[in-house]
């Protein structure tokens, strides 16, 4: 099957959601709390209306799964899982690290990524089994084959608070064997980073699909390994994700390894 023709339209409705967020960038007039630590702007509103409005007008039967509105449902097997805006946080603080992340699943199954970051201009974009691009150039992941010797990016959920001893366990040991650990507020661009081989390895606990859908299926065409913690198959319902170049993926598994009472946490 075609699915170029649904990556066309990804991309259109990453860069008029752009157009939005850039418009809005240093112009926030409403910032809402969602949760203790987790904000909304209109900017991400907007950004959503923007995209829906965008895949509807070319494919109104379709499903679509967003961060603001849920999941709207279709009378096809196709569903798009939409972040309007990946990094609410840095945008509401004029961090210029966010982006727009859009997938698309056909019968469950992955098929198309479409990350953009408005800022600098990046596009990345993947169709399954066709490999992964960034701004229409082949990209794949890094040859760094130890930890020690890769530089690793990670992000801390909204609510870290609660699990504040697994969080801090992970990435204190992941911390001491690797030549680094960054945290940059986007896990959609994380993502995109280890398919690109900036960074050798992410990982993450308690995302939502639109986290990781589009950057997952990104890195996997790029040559990435995408599992759990636990080295079971990815899907976006998952809560954790562990996406690595491969060579270094049963090292991060082991110091992904929690134990309290004996017991995985």
């Amino acid at each position: 099957m075609d699915f170029n023709p649904f990556k066309q339209t990804a991309i259109a409705a990453a860069y008029k959601s752009a157009k939005v967020l850039q418009s809005r960038y240093g112009n926030i007039s409403r910032i809402q709390k969602k949760a203790a630590m987790e904000i909304v702007t209109e900017a991400d509103i907007e950004s959503e209306k923007q995209i829906i409005s965008t895949i509807h007008g070319r494919f109104p039967d379709h499903a679509v799964l967003s961060e603001e509105c849920g999941l709207k449902t279709g009378s096809s097997e196709y569903k798009w899982i939409i972040d309007p805006l990946d990094g609410t946080v840095n945008f509401a603080h004029q961090v210029p690290f966010f982006c727009i992340s859009i997938a698309l699943t056909y019968r469950e199954d992955l098929v198309v990524g479409v990350i953009l970051n408005p800022v600098d201009g990046e596009l990345f974009t993947a169709l399954r089994g066709q490999g992964a691009q960034l701004n229409g150039h082949n990209i794949q992941t890094s040859s760094t084959r130890a930890v020690l010797e890769s530089l690793l990016v990670t992000g801390f959920p909204y609510n870290v608070r609660e699990l504040f001893e697994p969080i801090i366990g992970r990435y204190g040991n992941c911390l001491k064997a690797s030549q680094a650990v960054r945290r940059l507020g986007s896990a959609a661009l994380d993502l995109c980073y280890v398919a690109c081989g900036r960074f050798d390895g992410f990982w993450e606990q308690n995302l939502k699909p639109w986290d990781t859908a589009a950057g997952a299926l990104i890195a996997a065409e790029a040559g990435a390994t995408v599992t759990t913690f636990s080295n079971q198959p990815y899907t976006p319902e998952k809560k954790e994700i562990l996406v690595t170049n491969g060579h270094i993926h049963e090292e991060m598994l082991g110091l992904l390894e929690i134990k309290e009472n004996g017991k995985e946490i």
